[in-house]
């Protein structure tokens, strides 16, 4: 029964370091970029811009998807998507880390960011590919390990990162 315990009494005043959370979350964004390019490269034998014109769709429509090549307006729309998403997302994992208690345990933030990760994959391949349809074909085991990859470093990250909560309130650096 204690296993159930989300100790709610501790969470008063327990807040995630933001800063950390935001520099982990934009980390782990390079490393899932650098994941998929690479096996695009190795793997595909498509268009390698293929995933910034679908991102960049999420903002300027469908029409996005039917040019071929680089197009730096395009590319550099679909950098900041990314990153933006990856920072949202690596505070949504600090909220998480922070819930759990895992701060100080390497072992629990792994785990939560491997779950994290295969949830995020869901998010964004299953659920949000209703209003996005195009990313519906990247769906595979290759994007899920880059998305389990990409909660895994980010919750280590944020674990390297983050600051005793005097010390966020201070600014000071450990």
């Amino acid at each position: 029964m204690e296993l159930l315990r989300l100790h709610a009494h501790d969470w008063h005043g327990r807040k995630p370091d933001w800063a950390a959370a935001a520099v982990a979350g934009f980390l782990a964004g390079a490393v899932l970029m650098v994941l998929e390019g690479v096996w695009t490269l190795l793997m595909d034998n498509g268009d390698p811009w293929l995933t910034a014109r679908m991102l960049a769709a999420m903002v300027l429509g469908s029409g996005v998807l039917d040019r071929s090549g680089f197009s730096v307006g395009v590319v550099v729309l679909a950098l900041f998507i990314h990153y933006l998403l990856g920072i949202v997302f690596g505070l949504a994992l600090a909220v998480l880390v922070t819930e759990f208690h895992s701060e100080h345990s390497p072992g629990k933030i792994e785990t939560i960011g491997a779950v994290f990760g295969v949830l995020l994959y869901l998010l964004n391949f299953h659920l949000m590919s209703l209003a996005f349809p195009w990313f519906a074909q990247m769906r595979g085991w290759s994007t899920l390990m880059a998305h389990l990859v990409f909660g895994i470093s980010a919750a280590l990250l944020y674990w390297k990162f983050r600051r005793e909560p005097a010390q966020v309130e201070t600014g000071l650096s450990a």
